[in-house]
Formats: structure tokens, sequence, C-alpha cells
């Protein structure tokens, strides 16, 4: 259960607003969670007690609210009129300097940046590229199938989500250090203080600033049928993008493309590793298989961002101010049993699914029919080739929480020999 703020106020807490009532402020760093290294997302469900109101208050992070039920999440993601995505990474001042569009955007002004976005990302266009995507998985895994074991984390969960979007992108495999080092400073910045932290992920934005500014002026007026050179020749109200909000967008489909995919994979390899029957379950029954993935986005949801509330109002029980934030961790809606009985099994069958994973509304993620597709072909490429296959005895995962969670070491073994 979370825990109650004492009295007294560290230099990591700020004061309570007056508006806050004290029995929803509990103790609660989105970045340091209690009880984590069991695991981040049993860590965050233990906002779930029975006695623990849909909002409370943590004086954590510069000071927020964290909603803790997923209808109230969905609620939130859903209206954008009530609760706008002009703040949506925690601390304030790292949501403050974060300058990526669409994402902190608001329609009217979001759509049109959200159909360029479409553009390259749509169902239909993942299709064409599926061969190519497949590819890449088979040749990772043939490389270390008869070693009996890898590192999952480093030799495929960073490799292959990375490997195919650079392609997509058509982009040097030689500049992932660098866009992964941003990458982890935008979604998991560093600093003590919400000003360094801040700080931190305002130098990764301007990293990725000037990473695509040369490559946006080399596409822009050119024809080429990769993802960057697409969104960049693409209009706006019938007009070119201007140069700050082109930054920002392609920019955004780089931290997109580097991060989110690279984790979830990892929870769901663990998951695998742990429960030999749902590999079985899924290997014996290829259409299931397919059908599995939503399942895993609700069973294993990674991203814990913010909403900035538009004004003030009366809501769950509390009276909320323009300008406070509210962090929306999907764990809790995708675990909750309310929104998903039995929700902590993996149901490959399950019907009626509830999460918020790829979050809700208006900007629901772009990316999600890429991130479904990776998730469909690791399992099928894997599983053909490394049917059973568990974590290292004594050897466990390390989690880390932030905007979107991570795991390291995540070892894999298997008998060659089966």
């Amino acid at each position: 259960m979370a825990t109650k703020v004492r009295a007294d106020i560290d230099g990591s807490r700020v004061a309570t607003p007056s508006n806050v009532p004290a029995d929803r402020v509990y103790d609660v760093d989105m970045y340091a969670l209690d009880g984590i290294e069991e695991g981040f997302h049993e860590a965050w469900m233990k906002l779930q007690g029975p006695d623990i109101p849909p909002l409370i208050w943590t004086p954590r992070t510069g000071g927020h609210w964290i909603a803790t039920r997923g209808a109230v999440i969905n609620e939130i993601y859903s209206n954008p009129d009530r609760f706008s995505s002009e703040v949506i990474f925690l601390p304030r001042e790292a949501g403050e300097a974060y300058a990526m569009v669409p994402t902190k955007m608001d329609p009217p002004e979001h759509t049109p940046y959200r159909k360029v976005l479409d553009k390259g990302l749509n169902l239909g266009q993942m299709r064409k590229v599926e061969e190519r995507v497949k590819a890449v998985a088979a040749e990772l895994i043939d490389g270390f199938m008869q070693k009996g074991e890898c590192a999952f984390e480093v030799e495929y969960a960073r490799v292959f989500p990375v490997r195919v979007f650079m392609a997509l992108c058509n982009l040097p495999l030689s500049d992932v250090p660098h866009l992964t080092e941003l990458a982890e400073q935008m979604t998991r910045p560093k600093g003590d203080t919400p000003a360094e932290m801040g700080q931190s992920l305002e130098k990764a934005n301007r990293g990725f600033f000037d990473y695509v500014r040369p490559i946006i002026a080399e596409r822009i007026g050119k024809d080429g049928d990769d993802l960057i050179t697409v969104m960049v020749n693409s209009t706006v109200n019938d007009a070119p993008m201007s140069d700050e909000n082109t930054l920002g967008l392609i920019s955004l489909l780089l931290l997109g493309g580097l991060d989110t995919v690279v984790n979830f994979l990892c929870f769901m390899m663990i998951y695998l590793a742990r429960h030999p029957a749902k590999v079985e379950e899924l290997r014996s029954d290829p259409l299931k298989l397919m059908r599995s993935a939503e399942e895993m986005f609700r069973r294993f949801p990674v991203v814990s961002d913010a909403r900035m509330v538009a004004q003030d109002m009366s809501y769950q029980g509390v009276e909320l101010k323009r300008g406070e934030l509210i962090l929306l961790p999907t764990a809790l809606h995708g675990l909750e049993e309310a929104s998903n009985p039995d929700a902590w099994t993996l149901d490959p069958a399950r019907k009626g699914i509830s999460h918020s994973t790829f979050g809700a509304g208006p900007h629901r993620c772009a990316g999600m029919h890429l991130a479904r597709m990776e998730v469909i072909v690791t399992l099928q490429e894997w599983l053909a080739r490394i049917p059973s296959f568990h974590l290292k005895d004594d050897d466990a995962p390390v989690y880390r929480a932030g905007i979107i969670a991570a795991v390291d070491n995540v070892p894999l073994v298997w008998d060659v020999a089966s």
C-alpha cells in the first residue's frame, strides 16, 4: 500500500496546496517507486488498495495528482478540453522543456499534425513492410539461437525495434547509440531535483533537434518513401509546416521508435519465461498468437505520462486548479480487476480487453500498428526457433520507473537440442 506523507517535508518534497485534502496526500515518487525491486507493475498496483481514492496527490516530483483507477485514466486521456496536453511530462520543469509535436498540442491544433503522422504509420503502410520486419527478427534470433542463451534486452529488445525503425526512416545504425542516450534522458531524465531533471530533458530535446535538423533540410522537396521524407514533405492546413514544428514532429517520431517497444518486449519475455504453459498455448495456435498482441499490451503497459488541468473544476471529490498536473500510470488501468477480471493472468483469448496502454482520445498512439506488428513478429519468429526458454537461475531482472519504464538484465536460456 502507498504510504501517507509525514508532516515534515524534506528537500525532495513540496508543500501541499490548500485545495488538496490531507487524506488525498500520498508519498509516491514516479521515478523511484516503493517496492520496484519486486516488479514495475507490482509497485504501481500498490496504489489500488481498497482505501486509496481514485485521485491522490503526491509532494514528490514537484507535486502532482495521480489517477489510480482505469475509468479515471481513460476519461482524462479522452477529454483534452478539460485535461490539456500542454504539459505531459513530469516534473513540470521537464514537461515545459519538452517541445515535440503534436503530443503537446490539443485539438484542433493537434489534428492536422496527427494526420501527418498517420500518413506514414497507418495500418496499410505497416503491412507493406511486414516481411522486412520479419527478416530482421529472424536474423537476430538465428544469430544467438545455437548458444542456448542470450541477454535478451541487449541482444534482441534493444536491437530489433531500433533496426526496424532506423530502416523505415532511412537512417544509419551507427547513429543508434547517440539517439538511444537522448531517448533515455527524455523518458527517465537524470537529476536530483525537478530543476535538474528539467535541464536534462531540455538538453536531450535540443539534442534531437540538432540531430534531425540537417536530415530534414536534406529531405525536404525530395522523393522517397521513408518515414521522414514522407512527413517533412506533408502539409498542415494546406501549407508547409513551420521549421520548429517540423523539428518537433520528426524528433517525436524518433523518440517513439527508440524506447517504448524496446522495454515492452522485455516485460513480455520475462513473463513468458516464467510461464511455459502460456508459451505452449501460443505455439500451438498460430491464430491465437496473432490475436494475443492486444492482451500483451494490456498486461505489460510501460507509459506513465501526464495531463494538465485546463480550468478550475470539481473532479473526483476534489477541487482541481488550472495548471495542476495529473499523472496517468497506464499500469493502473490494464491491471485493474474492475477493468479486466483476473488481470494478472495473461489470457490470449480474453474478450472485452480494457486498457490505456496506447492512451486514448485524439492522442492515441500513432505508432500502435507498428508496435503490434513488432510484438506479433517477435513471438512468431522466436517461438518457431526457441520453443521453450526460461530466465537464468539466480539472475533477476532490474526494473526502472519513469515516463517509460525500463528493464535491465533479462538473461534467457534454453536447451539447444530441443
